[in-house]
C-alpha cells in the first residue's frame, strides 16, 4: 500500500512538473531509476511547445532559454532540424546533444 501511495505521489509530481505550475519534490532514492527512465522517454515538439513546456522537458534549458527558443521560432519559422536550435542565442551544441532524443519537430 505504501508503494502505491509513493507511485501516485510521483505521478502527480510529474504532472505538475510538466504543467510548470509548481515545484516538484525529489523522489526517494529507490524510485530514482524509474524516474530517469521516464524522463528519457519524454519528448517535446520544439515547433509547437510553449516556453514552459520546453523548460520542463529539456535538460539544461531554463525558462529564459526556452523563451528565446520560442521567440526565435516565432521570428524565423519552424525548426527544420534539431541541430538548427544552435541558431538560438544561448543554446549550445552540448545542450542539443544531451536532449536530442527528447526533441521532435512535428
Amino acid at each position: 500500500m505504501l508503494n502505491k501511495s509513493k507511485n501516485i505521489l510521483l505521478i502527480g509530481a510529474a504532472l505538475i512538473a510538466l504543467s510548470g505550475s509548481a515545484t516538484v519534490l525529489a523522489a526517494p532514492a529507490e524510485n530514482s531509476r524509474g524516474l530517469v527512465a521516464e524522463q528519457v522517454q519524454q519528448q517535446i515538439n520544439i515547433n509547437s511547445a510553449t516556453a514552459t513546456e520546453i523548460a520542463a522537458v529539456l535538460n539544461g534549458v531554463g525558462l529564459k532559454k526556452a523563451q528565446a527558443i520560442v521567440a526565435y521560432r516565432d521570428a524565423n519559422g519552424a525548426f527544420q532540424s534539431v541541430e538548427s536550435l544552435a541558431m538560438v542565442k544561448g543554446v549550445a551544441s552540448k545542450t542539443i546533444k544531451k536532449n536530442k532524443q527528447r526533441i521532435v519537430l512535428e
